[in-house]
Parts: C-alpha cells; structure tokens; sequence
C-alpha cells in the first residue's frame, strides 16, 4: 500500500484517541480505518464513500 498520512474523524475527541474512524487519500481511492485496527482498511472510490455516507445517515 502506498504511503498514506491518515486524518482522524472531527468526531472524536481526544480521550476517544484509540476509538475512532481515520481516513486518507491515495492516488486513486480512498481508504478507511478504525484506529484500534489499523491494519483491517477498506478501499473505497469517492463515489462509493459517498453511497456508503448516505446510506449510514
């Protein structure tokens, strides 16, 4: 997997640190992770992030 530099959700706080949703860009797809599994990533295309995001609300 390429180098990626992971942001963490807006959503979680400081003391929820270990518990949250990262996500980064690569060149082509984007990848999702739970920050206490980095090593289990989804690969999503902005579209299907996107579809994913509409149905989860």
């Amino acid at each position: 997997m390429e180098n990626l530099t992971w942001v963490k959700s807006s959503f979680s706080s400081d003391e929820d640190a270990p518990n949250c949703v990262e996500v980064a860009e690569g060149a082509s797809a984007l990848f999702l992770r739970e920050s206490e599994a980095p090593s289990d990533v989804l690969t999503l295309t902005p579209q299907a992030l996107a579809g994913l995001l509409g149905f989860l609300k």
